[in-house]
C-alpha cells in the first residue's frame, strides 16, 4: 500500500490556499511539502498539523492506494 496526498492538493485548489499559506499556517517546512507532492512518507505529526489548520481529517487530505508493482 501507498499514500497519495492528491485530495490535499484538491481541497487546498478548493478553498484556494496557496502552498506558501499551508506552510505558514500549519508551521511545517518546504520539505514537507515537497515531501507531500512526491507521496513520500510525512509523520504523524505533520499530517496532524495540516488537519489542525485545515479544520479536516486526514481521510480528507490522504488515500490508501495499492502499489501495482507489488508482487506480494
Amino acid at each position: 500500500m501507498a499514500i497519495c496526498y492528491d485530495k490535499l492538493f484538491h481541497l487546498l485548489i478548493d478553498r484556494h490556499i496557496t502552498n506558501a499559506q499551508l506552510i505558514a499556517k500549519a508551521g511545517f517546512s518546504a520539505n514537507i511539502l515537497t515531501r507531500l507532492k512526491k507521496n513520500e512518507y510525512v509523520s504523524l505529526e505533520s499530517i496532524e498539523k495540516i488537519c489542525v489548520a485545515l479544520k479536516c481529517s486526514a481521510d480528507d487530505i490522504m488515500e490508501f492506494q495499492e502499489n501495482t508493482n507489488d508482487n506480494g
